[in-house]
């Protein structure tokens, strides 16, 4: 985990750096920050928000654990998590600017300062919720219901 915010901060240093070389660039118009409200892309809402964000992260971990699971397909898992990934983004950018990684969200956030990290807290709590329910879901229901392998493992 401190290696993904140190990674996102860099990350979002080095593409400030980029983009600050360009004449008209004002950090102050989001920087790709996560946002709600009047710093939505589409204006949406903290509830609509919460839900994206919750929603969008549990499904991208079903994805992910279903994918990497020892009785699934061999060699396609990084193809249905970029699938997934780019699915999820086409409906949450409008919505958020998509987290659903609070590093992500933490990066640009640390440049853009205030409002962007005022609104922080949901962009740590949404997609940790979703992951959680994700985990729960998945270890609980749809791997408890998953026929044994040779060696009794589900």
């Amino acid at each position: 985990m401190i290696a993904q915010l140190i990674g996102a901060i860099v990350a979002a240093g080095i593409l400030y750096l980029i983009a600050s070389g360009k004449a008209g660039f004002d950090l102050s118009a989001g920087f790709a920050a996560n946002g709600f409200a009047e710093h939505s892309p589409g204006g949406y809402s903290l509830t609509a928000a919460l839900i994206t964000e919750i929603v969008m992260t549990f499904m991208f971990l079903i994805v992910i654990l279903g994918t990497t699971h020892r009785r699934a397909p061999v060699g396609f898992a990084g193809l249905a998590i970029g699938l997934a990934l780019t699915l999820i983004h086409l409906i949450s950018i409008p919505v958020t600017n998509t987290s659903v990684n609070p590093a992500r969200s933490t990066g640009p956030a640390i440049f853009v300062g205030g409002w962007a990290l005022a609104q922080l807290w949901l962009f740590w709590l949404a997609p940790i919720a979703g992951a959680i329910a994700a985990g729960w879901l998945y270890r609980g229901v749809l791997e408890a219901g998953a026929e044994p392998d040779i060696a009794g493992r589900r």
